[in-house]
């Protein structure tokens, strides 16, 4: 099983989305690209740990391939707002993929710069290196199932 780590806003709807794929195993939110290898969710909503909001597929790449997970990635946020998805604002809901691989890290980058053409090269999102991912606490798990949506 591979990982995919993806930052659009607030992590709760695209848990729910990545989650519905045809080769997406699971999905948990988290925190990545912070100051430190564990934080709270308070603490991340000051804007103070760097960490975004996260989501972290595990998929099958026999199934779904990490280029396709990054496509899907660009359709379900705006990747053009620098810190923000619709009303959410702060550098938690910037738009990024975290890579764990070289492999990745290429495949992120060359889509990027395929599809800033169809966005007039306005696209704001960056590609890191995963830098202390930690899991989000157990109430935001499935969050927006748990409340039927």
């Amino acid at each position: 099983m591979e990982t995919g780590i993806f930052a659009a806003g607030c992590f709760w709807k695209p848990d729910l989305e990545f989650e519905e794929l045809k080769g997406v195993e699971k999905t948990e939110v988290g925190y990545c690209g912070g100051n430190n290898p564990d934080t709270t969710y308070e603490n991340v909503c000051t804007g103070s740990t760097n960490h975004a909001e996260v989501v972290k597929v595990y998929y099958d790449k026999n199934i779904i391939s990490y280029e396709k997970l990054v496509e899907f990635f660009l359709k379900i946020h705006n990747p053009t707002t620098l810190n923000r998805q619709g009303p959410d604002i702060g550098t938690q809901y910037r738009s990024e993929i975290f890579y764990t691989t070289e492999t990745q890290k290429k495949i992120a980058e060359k889509i990027l710069d395929q599809k800033n053409k169809d966005f007039n090269g306005k696209i704001v999102t960056k590609v890191s290196k995963v830098l202390n991912y930690c899991k989000a606490e157990d109430y935001h798990q499935k969050y927006l199932k748990k409340r039927g949506m």
